[in-house]
């Protein structure tokens, strides 16, 4: 029920923060918000496998979740700030603009999703997608920073006991055919490969298809949370799912080379 309630207030956050919300958008974003609360108690308390991955290997799931909370806030936050300004507001806008500022170099992602918008947009909404591209990139960076420190002095995922990759992964079949370190290996290496591309590529995709379909606008504020929300976290979280498949590969590697090493030990006549 915990995790029901916050993923109401995460959906719910933008529309509940932002005064130019129409009643039939906050209507529309707690249809989402039930929906989604509902898939969450579902998922957490079944003891089969579903659509969440590493649903029993805390703290990936918290983490994803504690990052894209965070990166919504703030965005809500500096959008808040361009219709009612707080002193609050503009503090985060203005450590927001530093952050921009300071990452925002030439084919850095920062500059592609700035160079994605058309050529009329203003320059207080320019300014505005600079700043939310800018935070939202440093807080994927440093949940990734944050993941590898667990990984490493929390001995993820087996400090809360054995891994069960059935329910951990339910989209990888260990009894398919191939090596399953092998496939481990490969997944986390392209996981970890989109998860590079990702905030280079999405950009100039969306360009390229500006062409044809029209140029994408986020002067909508909602469209502008989430838009930059989803570019900054989706990489952040392959990233994730890459180096947890990797780490996992390792495990079954490492416990495949004692079993052999065991074996090889009982083989020797005494």
């Amino acid at each position: 029920m915990l995790r029901a309630m916050l993923v109401v207030v995460l959906i719910t956050m933008p529309a509940l923060m932002l005064p130019s919300a129409s009643n039939d958008a906050v209507q529309m974003v707690m249809l989402v918000a039930i929906f989604g609360a509902a898939l969450t108690i579902f998922e957490y308390s079944s003891t089969y496998p579903g659509l969440v991955e590493f649903r029993e290997a805390p703290p990936f799931n918290r983490i994803r979740f504690i990052s894209l909370f965070v990166t919504v806030f703030l965005l809500t936050t500096i959008t808040r700030g361009t219709f009612e300004p707080t002193t609050f507001n503009q503090i985060v806008t203005a450590v927001g603009s530093l952050i921009a500022n300071a990452i925002d170099f030439p084919y850095s992602p920062v500059r592609l999703v700035v160079l994605m918008l058309p050529p009329d947009t203003s320059e207080a909404q320019v300014e505005l997608v600079r700043t939310g591209a800018g935070i939202s990139y440093l807080t994927s960076l440093l949940t990734l920073a944050i993941f590898l420190i667990v990984l490493r002095l929390r001995n993820w995922p087996t400090r809360h006991g054995a891994f069960n990759v059935w329910i951990n992964l339910p989209t990888f079949d260990p009894t398919a055919v191939g090596d399953v370190v092998a496939r481990l290996e490969r997944d986390a290496r392209v996981n970890v490969g989109l998860g590079f591309l990702l905030p280079f590529l999405t950009p100039a995709v969306v360009k390229a298809a500006s062409k044809l379909f029209g140029s994408i606008s986020l002067d909508s504020p909602h469209t502008f949370i989430w838009t930059v929300a989803a570019w900054a976290f989706l990489p952040a979280s392959l990233f994730m799912r890459g180096i947890a498949m990797g780490r996992i590969a390792g495990m079954i590697a490492d416990k495949r080379k004692r079993n052999a090493e065991a074996q090889a030990k009982e083989m020797i006549p005494a």
